[in-house]
């Protein structure tokens, strides 16, 4: 198995290719080993000492490394430990565990619109650098987005929030007065 690696515009996040899908449908976000329960590849590469924050894309996974560590030291451990885990056959995440949906709400024309261009225009060229931007609640006219993976704790994040996607949310959507990054 190759797995191949590219850098993010976070220099404590790297981005790992393993050839393969990831996640079958959406992403998922682990903040910390608290919350990596229901995924045995999460808790794998949490194992590892220095790895702070794990993401899991279509078909990639980023790593967010502690400050004090360096990428030429963990970066063996973490391509091993994805390794393993797709050999041994085990599932990214345990069935039934991947989080409960709750009940479907229809979102108005406005909402609608917001989501459609970040699915489109926003969330490819994120999961490009190895993230994702989540759509949390639109009030008032501010979009409230989550910022994962690789964006998640990003110098560039916020000038890419305000310059990029609050410009393009306002071009498209005049309802929208602005953007803001929610945890």
């Amino acid at each position: 198995m190759f797995i191949q690696t590219e850098q993010t515009p976070n220099p404590s996040t790297l981005k790992f290719l393993p050839g393969r899908v990831v996640m079958d449908k959406g992403t998922l976000d682990f903040a910390d080993v608290t919350v990596a329960g229901a995924s045995p590849l999460a808790r794998r590469l949490f194992a590892i000492d220095g790895v702070e924050r794990v993401f899991f894309g279509s078909d990639f996974v980023t790593v967010t490394k502690a400050a004090d560590r360096d990428w030429q030291i963990l970066k063996p451990s973490i391509l091993g430990g994805i390794m393993e885990h797709f050999t041994s056959g085990e599932p990214v995440v345990t069935a039934g565990e991947a989080g409960a949906e709750g009940a479907v709400v229809e979102d108005d024309e406005v909402v609608a619109q917001i989501k459609e261009l970040l699915e489109t225009r926003v969330r490819p060229a994120v999961a490009q650098d190895g993230g994702d931007i989540v759509f949390q609640d639109f009030r008032d006219g501010v979009v409230y987005l989550h910022m994962q993976g690789s964006c998640s704790g990003c110098p560039s994040s916020t000038a890419t929030l305000k310059m990029g996607i609050e410009n393009l949310l306002k071009h498209y959507v005049p309802e929208v007065v602005e953007v803001q990054a929610v945890q």
